[in-house]
């Protein structure tokens, strides 16, 4: 049985089915649950997609106006109940980039490491896999279900966003999934939604991550200074990251009452995931993957922090880095 099949017969019934993607969805995650409706109701079941936070990103807004995604924010629905499903893709319950609505999370398809386990009624969580739009873009093809022009142009372009044009964290899934999707898909559309992606409000944010720089060894830390939008804050990190003098960069920014974080890493003996993970624990939590990774401090855990912000942030890093490093070289002999 395959397992969108598995999923078909956990969700059949009376219930009311939601797709939750994490808080202030990229374009991976909006991608992901578009095509996963799109599944459902090829099987007879409807489901909303819902979301928490703001879709920060023009070029996301384009991309959910050109494919005609519907795509609901929280607030706008007071018909959820505890005892309706919900199928989280993109992310899992407990990860601090997910809001815990008051349904109930049967369900979740990821590309993420897990960091806190749960009983899900399914799951198909592949920390292996460059985006999630890979993973549903292969349920297509293994029940031999014929993919619209929309939904493969939203797949192929969550693929592009997430693996940065099949540079970063690629599988072989991804790589076949994009072929597959390449053929099928509005070129014209994707085009249109790339077209002119920085705003001018986000120059003052590169501007301050080029003056705030620090560096220590091939590791970067950045303080951008004001509050910054999540998806802003992954696009310096990858900016930041092009520099040949830096492996592994830290971004991070004072928002919404509390500190947000966005890890980016390219060095083989490194788990950008794993490190930030340990760095901010006891204070926030973080995850995500070895060359990619977030992670967030609560307002009310700041004031446990020792010192200045930066300092404290630097040294935490860098002694959870050289932990990391010493405990690998231990492995290795």
């Amino acid at each position: 049985m395959t397992k969108l099949n598995q999923l078909i017969n956990i969700l059949r019934g009376n219930r009311k089915i939601f797709i939750q993607t994490h808080n202030s969805p990229d374009p991976d995650a909006i991608a992901t649950a578009f095509a996963l409706k799109k599944l459902l109701d090829r099987k007879g079941i409807d489901a909303t997609i819902c979301y928490k936070g703001e879709i920060e990103k023009y070029s996301t807004l384009r991309m959910i106006e050109l494919l005609n995604i519907d795509i609901t924010f929280i607030e706008s629905i007071d018909y959820m109940s505890k005892d309706d499903y919900i199928i989280l893709v993109d992310s899992q319950k407990y990860n601090s980039n997910i809001t815990d609505f008051i349904g109930d999370e049967v369900a979740c398809i990821d590309h993420h490491p897990v960091f806190v386990n749960n009983k899900y009624k399914f799951k198909d969580i592949r920390d292996n896999i460059g985006a999630c739009s890979s993973i549903l873009a292969s349920y297509f093809i293994e029940n031999n279900i014929g993919i619209d022009e929309d939904t493969a142009t939203a797949l192929l372009y969550g693929i592009k966003m997430d693996t940065l044009d099949l540079s970063r964290g690629v599988s072989d899934l991804d790589i076949d999934m994009f072929y597959y999707l390449y053929k099928r898909a509005d070129k014209k559309k994707i085009s249109k939604i790339q077209k002119n992606t920085l705003e001018f409000s986000d120059l003052n944010a590169y501007g301050n991550a080029i003056q705030n720089i620090k560096i220590y060894r091939n590791i970067g830390f950045v303080n951008i200074g004001f509050d910054c939008p999540d998806v802003l804050l992954a696009c310096i990190s990858d900016f930041i990251l092009s520099l040949k003098e830096i492996d592994f960069v830290v971004v991070y920014c004072e928002k919404e009452n509390k500190l947000k974080f966005s890890v980016r890493n390219e060095s083989e003996n490194l788990d950008a995931g794993k490190i930030i993970n340990e760095a901010i624990s006891g204070y926030g939590n973080g995850g995500g993957h070895k060359t990619m990774a977030g992670g967030v401090i609560p307002k009310k855990n700041m004031c446990h922090i020792i010192g200045e912000v930066d300092t404290f942030i630097q040294y935490k890093f860098l002694e959870t880095i050289d932990k990391y490093e010493s405990d690998e070289k231990k492995d290795i002999i």
